[in-house]
């Protein structure tokens, strides 16, 4: 009985240790979470691009990976371009802005 109780005990502990190694962060990977969080964060970002009148969202690429927020596509005028990087960076939970933004 004390056998069978320590071979439960044990692959219990596996289980948990492999999940909590499983769903761990690490500088090329990332959580559930983040993911989750990235995908918000580049929502809100998009979101908050279509309601100013100077950005077109359309015309601005964002990705974000772990609140690092990264701006690509083309504008017609560099204020343009530098309005979407402070609108950006006003979204919480955005850390950093990388603007790549092109003028036509």
């Amino acid at each position: 009985m004390k056998i069978a109780q320590r071979l439960v005990t044990a692959a219990f502990t596996a289980v948990v240790a492999i999940t909590a190694v499983g769903c761990s962060s690490n500088p090329t990977s990332k959580t559930a979470g983040e993911y989750v969080d990235d995908a918000m964060i580049t929502t809100k970002v998009k979101a908050a691009f279509a309601a100013d009148p100077t950005v077109k969202a359309t015309e601005v690429n964002v990705e974000t990976y772990k609140g690092d927020v990264q701006l690509s596509g083309f504008v017609a005028e560099p204020r343009d371009a530098q309005r979407a990087v402070e609108i950006a960076r006003g979204v919480n939970g955005v850390t950093s802005v990388k603007n790549d933004i092109r003028v036509k």
